[in-house]
This record gives structure tokens, sequence and C-alpha cells, in this order.
């Protein structure tokens, strides 16, 4: 089989501690599902590239042909790696701006693995009342290890060990969720739309 992950960002800058933390925790599930003899294929969305998208899909309530891909692809993704910066102890507007333009039921049973990065460990808690609310708010799986890496976690060895235990161990349970369901369809439900001329004939 092959399982489709897709990893959403949020950072502001480029490089960030952001990216840099999903990387890790994409590489970490990506192994594990590997040694399970799973295929994997892995996608990532920064969403700071979609801002102008997300502003006018706000506006218009029509997604423009790039974010109507980028939302397909979450919406058929056998799991999600979502990690957003910290910013007045919350996830990010662009972050949140990115799930609001979703449409309903579309992370329903998704399992998500929910990461933040931060200035400070202070900061930590932003995950467990603000990152993971949202979530569970979508029906989405929420994995129990939420992960969060601040400034000095980025230091000269890359993270110590214990932001590496925690970044394995959520990623770990990641590749457990999504073992544990069938794959999703990929397929477009709008790819092949009935006939109009049909549709009035067969009634």
């Amino acid at each position: 089989m092959n399982r489709s992950i897709v990893v959403v960002t949020a950072g502001l800058s480029q490089p960030s501690s952001t990216r840099l933390l999903a990387d890790r925790l994409a590489a970490s599930a990506t192994s594990r599902l590997r040694s399970a003899g799973e295929g994997v294929s892995v996608s990532d969305v920064e969403v700071r590239e979609l801002a102008h998208d997300l502003t006018d899909h706000l506006l218009t309530g029509f997604p423009s042909p790039r974010l109507g891909d980028v939302l397909g692809r979450v919406g058929t993704a056998d799991g999600l790696v979502v990690v957003t910066p910290v910013f007045s102890v919350s996830y990010s507007g662009l972050f949140k701006t990115f799930f609001d333009v979703l449409e309903d039921d579309t992370l329903d049973g998704t399992p998500v693995l929910v990461a933040a990065t931060g200035g400070t460990a202070r900061h930590s808690l932003a995950l467990d009342y603000a990152v993971r609310p949202l979530f569970t708010y979508l029906r989405a799986s929420v994995v129990p290890t939420a992960v969060f890496a601040a400034s000095e976690d980025f230091g000269s060895g890359g993270g110590g060990t214990s932001l590496s235990a925690r970044i394995d161990r959520a990623a770990g349970e990641l590749a457990d969720l999504v073992l544990s369901r069938p794959t999703r369809p990929r397929t477009d439900p709008f790819a092949k739309p009935i006939d109009f001329a049909d549709l009035l004939t067969s009634r």
C-alpha cells in the first residue's frame, strides 16, 4: 500500500525552525511506516506561500486552482503533520486561516500529529489549550503526544535527546494510527460530473 502524508507548516521565515521540526517529524513517521512495509508519499504545504490565495478564498468563497489542489491533498491524506509557530500564546493567524477554509468533515477521523515552535518552553502549553482543541473540533484523530520545540532545542546539536525522543514517540503514534485505517481514496469526486442532459433524461 502507498500511504499519503501531508505536512502543513505555517512558519513565516525561510528557512524556519517550524519547517525544520516538521521535516524531522515527517522523516520519523515515514521511517516507521516503511519499516512496517508501507510505501509512503510525503507532500509539503508551506502556508506562507498561500497567504494571498487564502485571503481571496475568504473573500470570494472559492479557492484558486493552486489552493484547491492543496486542499484536495489534505482531504485525501492518510495522515497529517501540522506545525505552527506560537504567537501571542496561540497558533499563528495564517495557520488558523488555512484550516478555516477546509470544507466540513474534511478531517473526520484523519490522524493528525500536532507540533509547535516558540522562543521559550513557556509557550508549550499552547499545544494543549489551543492547537489540540482546534483539531478535536475538526473531528480529527489527534495523536496523544504533541511536540513543542523552543529555540534552545535547535542548538549546535540540532536538538537534544529529549526532543528527538518526543519526535520519535509522536511519529510512532501517527504511524500506528495511519496503519490502523484503510487507505483514503485518491480520486476527485468532481473529476467526472454527470452530464446535465443525461440527468434530465434519467428522470
